[in-house]
C-alpha cells in the first residue's frame, strides 16, 4: 500500500465498490465511510431550477465528501458521483428489471456522457475537485439480446446508471468508447491520485 504523509486519514465516502476497488488497487491505504444524501431531492431541485449536470455532480461528490468530514476532522474526504447524460436527459441508477431494459432501449445505437465528477475535502471545505465526460456509443440492441444480457447480468447492473458495468459483460453493449476507462468506472483515478502526489498525501 501507499503510505500517506505523517500517516494523514484518507476517507472514501462512498459505498460503491468499484470506487473502492479501483482507489484500493492503486495502493492508497484508505477507510469507506459512506455518505447518506437524499440524492433524488437534489436531483429533482437541480431538474427544476435547470442547473447543469457538471453542476449537480461536482455539488453532489462534494455534499458526500463535506457531511463526512464533519464527523472527521483533518481526514482527507473523496467524495465523487456520476450521471448519464444522453439528449438532454439525465439517467440515474435503474433500480430493477424494468428500468434496466427502458435504459438500455433509449440507450441503443446513441451516444451518450458520463459526468463524472470527484472532489477532496477537508474540515468541510472542497479544496480540490474535477470533472470529466468521456463518451460511449452504444450500439444498436434489440429485445432479444437485452433479455438475454439482463437474465445473465442479473441485478448487479440495477445500481448503475445506464443498466452496465463495462468491466463484465456490459461491454457486449458498445461500438467504443472515448475518455479515460478508470472515470467510466466511476472514479477519475488519474488526476485524483495526481492531486494526492502534490499534496504530499501519498508517495510520490
Amino acid at each position: 500500500m501507499i503510505n500517506n504523509k505523517d500517516e494523514e486519514k484518507i476517507i472514501l465516502a462512498s459505498a460503491s465498490k468499484a470506487r473502492s476497488l479501483i482507489l484500493r488497487g492503486a495502493g492508497v491505504n484508505f477507510n469507506i465511510y459512506p455518505a447518506d444524501v437524499d440524492e433524488s431531492a437534489l436531483k429533482n431541485e437541480a431538474k427544476d431550477k435547470q442547473y447543469f449536470v457538471d453542476d449537480l455532480v461536482l455539488n453532489l461528490a462534494t455534499i458526500k465528501a463535506k457531511k463526512i468530514s464533519r464527523k472527521q476532522p483533518d481526514a482527507i474526504v473523496i467524495g465523487s458521483d456520476q450521471l448519464l447524460e444522453c439528449g438532454g436527459k439525465w439517467y440515474d441508477k435503474t433500480n430493477n428489471r424494468e428500468n434496466a431494459k427502458k435504459q438500455l432501449e433509449e440507450l441503443s445505437g446513441k451516444i451518450h456522457t458520463l459526468v463524472t465528477a470527484v472532489a477532496v475535502v477537508r474540515d468541510e471545505k472542497r479544496i480540490w475537485s474535477h470533472i470529466e465526460k468521456p463518451e460511449l456509443c452504444m450500439r444498436h440492441i434489440g429485445d432479444d439480446f437485452i433479455n438475454y444480457y439482463l437474465d445473465i447480468a442479473k441485478d448487479e447492473v440495477y445500481d448503475c446508471v445506464g443498466a452496465y458495468r463495462l468491466e463484465g459483460l456490459g461491454s457486449q453493449l458498445f461500438d467504443r468508447i472515448t475518455g479515460d476507462y478508470f472515470t467510466i468506472l466511476r472514479l477519475p483515478l488519474l488526476p485524483l491520485l495526481n492531486f494526492l502526489r502534490q499534496q504530499g498525501i501519498i508517495k510520490a
